[in-house]
């Protein structure tokens, strides 16, 4: 498994593993939580939830699922916007640190930008990692102009932005990626494989049969591709975290990237952040 390395010291693998809608449904939760131990036998150690994912379910279902191997997790969730603020941060990390069986966050996001100023933000999460109670910080869907506000709000020691990046969604790659990139800060790629909507024709069905691949495995191959990138995929099922796993060890020519650039050709000019 690659691995990156955040601001923080901190090795981190390269595919992670994403909650989005998981915890919301009884039925499904024995499966997810297989699904996510499986992930980290695999090396997906990085898990990424957040207090609005189920208002909370995710984190619990996330909770369950670790509850005997914390250790090997680098544990991520994210607070709502409206929470970001020095009165309510601590509050609404420490019912997300109860939900999750844990004294304590690897990476604490905030999940957008929102009313509380961002000074305040940043001031209530060095209070967290002074209490211990998060070991570092970051933002969630922040442009080029959000990242620069940040840093000239004392944000000099945010570890990562976790935002909309795909094959289909190459945005990020005119500026914002670039802008990271000259800082060293990693990006971490939501919705990697656009939930499955990505189209089953043309490049990517080409590229993924020449290579005995997915769609799903090629679309991930792209996201992580650059250095710097990680991307954190969901997975209900076991059968669908051995598929993203093996997507780490896919090797690509560049005729398959050129392909890949017809279909989906990359941004010539700036492009707003996209959200989901």
């Amino acid at each position: 498994m690659r691995h990156l390395h955040f601001p923080t010291g901190d090795s981190i693998p390269a595919l992670g593993q994403g909650t989005w809608r998981m915890g919301e449904a009884s039925r499904s939760a024995s499966d997810e939580i297989a699904a996510l131990r499986h992930g980290i036998h695999l090396g997906l150690t990085l898990i990424d939830t957040a207090e609005m994912y189920g208002e909370g379910a995710a984190e619990e279902l996330v909770g369950r699922a670790i509850a005997d191997c914390r250790e090997l997790v680098f544990l991520v969730s994210k607070v709502y916007p409206q929470n970001a603020s020095r009165r309510a941060m601590a509050a609404h990390c420490e019912a997300s640190l109860k939900r999750l069986g844990t004294d304590q966050l690897d990476l604490y996001l905030l999940h957008w930008r929102g009313s509380v100023p961002l000074d305040e933000s940043v001031e209530a999460f060095e209070r967290l990692v002074e209490a211990g109670k998060i070991k570092a910080w970051g933002v969630s869907n922040f442009d080029v102009d959000d990242m620069e506000d940040l840093m000239a709000n004392g944000g000099g020691r945010c570890a990562t932005n976790q935002v909309l990046y795909n094959v289909s969604r190459r945005g990020p790659e005119f500026d914002l990626l670039p802008w990271m990139s000259e800082r060293k800060i990693p990006v971490m790629a939501y919705s990697p494989i656009e939930q499955g909507r990505l189209p089953a024709t043309g490049s990517l069905q080409a590229i993924a049969g020449r290579h005995g691949a997915t769609i799903a495995q090629v679309a991930l191959a792209f996201s992580t591709r650059r250095p710097g990138v990680m991307a954190i995929p969901k997975a209900s099922t076991m059968a669908h975290v051995d598929e993203n796993a093996r997507a780490i060890d896919l090797c690509f020519e560049e005729d398959d990237w050129a392909s890949l650039d017809r279909d989906f050709p990359a941004p010539r000019r700036k492009q707003s952040l996209e959200m989901l």
